[in-house]
């Protein structure tokens, strides 16, 4: 069973196994440097549907059938799946999993929701609820933009600190038997607010979320970066990572070596213009399922902290001019031994 190391810190004393995972995402994420990490790369952003955001549920249903096909499973061997996305009401889904006849739990993180949906997956299965677990999340570009920002057609000049939604999904299956490597533990994230009102500067409001839950769960743990072969964070951009290493440098805290930001890897933003890189639910879960979980099943790193960040703002509060609370939920993974 889980045990309890520190409030919201814990581990498992029996690891919890990732028996396949899976990524799925658009074309413009396929051009990127990660290019051909992920699974799947789909040209069509609209996946064959008539809109983007049923676009996005098939990005979703894609992912958690390739997860499946790789454990040869099928839908009816998996107890619970804990799934999130952008959009209001998290429609993408639920529309999504009203194809799957599983126990469904929807999930909001913002961008954090791969790591939460981890971690739920984890203690669902380590307790015995569940013999599979799934988490699954994505978000879309064009969902995203007609929801947070402005209709695409505006044509609207993006800042230097903005990001890109990707258009993404990535999926994981959990097994208490079965798997290379592991969920160890976790620290569930606590929410930090530095007043930032800019939606288009959300690396700056989640960076001191990050930061905050990754000393937590080296202190309790006891361990330092030098343990570990990545500290992954999952879109805070090239801003927001900056900002990061400064604040947990100040604590005396240097993850430089092992640091790596999804958001600033999935994109070249030169070439890209995608400014200070990619965000969403879909950017940290389809670059861990694409890059990191196949490094680790290759036994080419054996230990990382993946640390997702979300910023928790909405329509409504950007309209009233409310300041982003941010939160991080931050999962640990090994490799099996």
């Amino acid at each position: 069973m889980a045990k309890r190391i520190d409030k919201g810190v814990f581990q498992f004393e029996t690891p919890v196994k990732i028996e396949s995972f899976a990524s799925v995402v658009g074309e413009k994420e396929g051009q990127g440097p990660l290019g051909s990490c992920f699974d799947e790369v789909v040209s069509d952003s609209h996946f064959g549907k008539a809109t983007w955001e049923q676009a996005e549920s098939r990005f979703q249903l894609e992912a958690v059938g390739l997860a499946l096909r790789k454990a040869q499973l099928t839908e009816n061997d998996i107890d619970i799946i804990c799934a999130g996305d952008l959009i209001n009401q998290c429609i993408g889904s639920a529309y999504s999993m009203r194809e799957l006849a599983i126990p469904f739990l929807g999930l909001y993180g913002a961008c954090s929701t791969m790591a939460e949906g981890l971690l739920i997956a984890s203690i669902l299965t380590d307790c015995g609820i569940a013999e599979h677990a799934a988490a699954v999340t994505s978000s879309h570009f064009s969902t995203a933009e007609r929801q947070f920002r402005f209709p695409l057609s505006y044509g609207g000049q993006r800042t230097p600190t903005a990001q890109w939604t990707c258009t993404a999904s990535g999926a994981v299956i959990l097994s208490r038997d079965k798997g290379s490597a592991t969920v160890i533990g976790g620290c569930i994230g606590r929410i930090a607010d530095l007043d930032i009102c800019d939606i288009n500067n959300m690396g700056s409001a989640m960076a001191p979320a990050a930061a905050d839950t990754i000393s937590r769960y080296l202190s309790a743990t006891g361990t330092s970066p030098a343990n570990y072969d990545f500290i992954i964070t999952g879109d805070l951009g090239i801003v927001g990572s900056k900002l990061l290493l400064d604040i947990l440098m100040k604590q005396g805290i240097d993850i430089s070596a092992q640091h790596r930001d999804c958001g600033a890897m999935i994109f070249d933003p030169d070439s890209q213009d995608t400014h200070c890189g990619g965000s969403g639910c879909g950017c940290g879960a389809s670059v861990l399922c694409g890059n990191f979980l196949p490094l680790l099943e290759k036994g080419e790193v054996h230990d990382i902290l993946f640390a997702a960040t979300g910023a928790l703002m909405s329509p409504m509060s950007m309209q009233q001019g409310e300041s982003i609370p941010a939160i991080s939920h931050l999962v640990h993974i090994r490799k099996e031994r």
